[in-house]
This record gives C-alpha cells, sequence and structure tokens, in this order.
C-alpha cells in the first residue's frame, strides 16, 4: 500500500486519469459543473465522477497524512 502512496505514483495518475480526456474539457471539470448545477442524475454520471475524483482523493490523504506527519 505503501507504494500506492509515493508521489512518484500519484501525480502522474492524477495528471492522466484524473484530468482525462483533456480535450475539450476534463470529464472531472464537467460532472463538477453538473453536480453544482444539480444535473448529476444518471448513474453512469455518478460513477464517472468517482473514476476521475479517486485520484485527488488519495493525493489529498497523502498530503494531509504528511503535514500531520511533519508537525
Amino acid at each position: 500500500m505503501k507504494n500506492l502512496l509515493d508521489y512518484k505514483f500519484l501525480i502522474p495518475i492524477v495528471l492522466l486519469l484524473g484530468f482525462a480526456p483533456f480535450y475539450p474539457q476534463p470529464h472531472i471539470v464537467e460532472k463538477m459543473k453538473m453536480l453544482m448545477a444539480g444535473t448529476l442524475k444518471k448513474p453512469i454520471d455518478i460513477f464517472d465522477l468517482f473514476w476521475h475524483a479517486w485520484p485527488f482523493v488519495l493525493l489529498a490523504y497523502r498530503i494531509f497524512r504528511d503535514i500531520r506527519h511533519a508537525n
């Protein structure tokens, strides 16, 4: 599990999976706009949001863990 939380692994995953597809706009941006507008209702859209968001969640966990251990 420690290798999965390494920055060498997490940052490329965030950049590739989190922001894919890059054109015309990343899915995570599109799904967040839908969530804020209240139009995120289809199961495939909800799954897509979670699929593109999990790398960001892992990276945030790693950053918060490192900050907590530094204090």
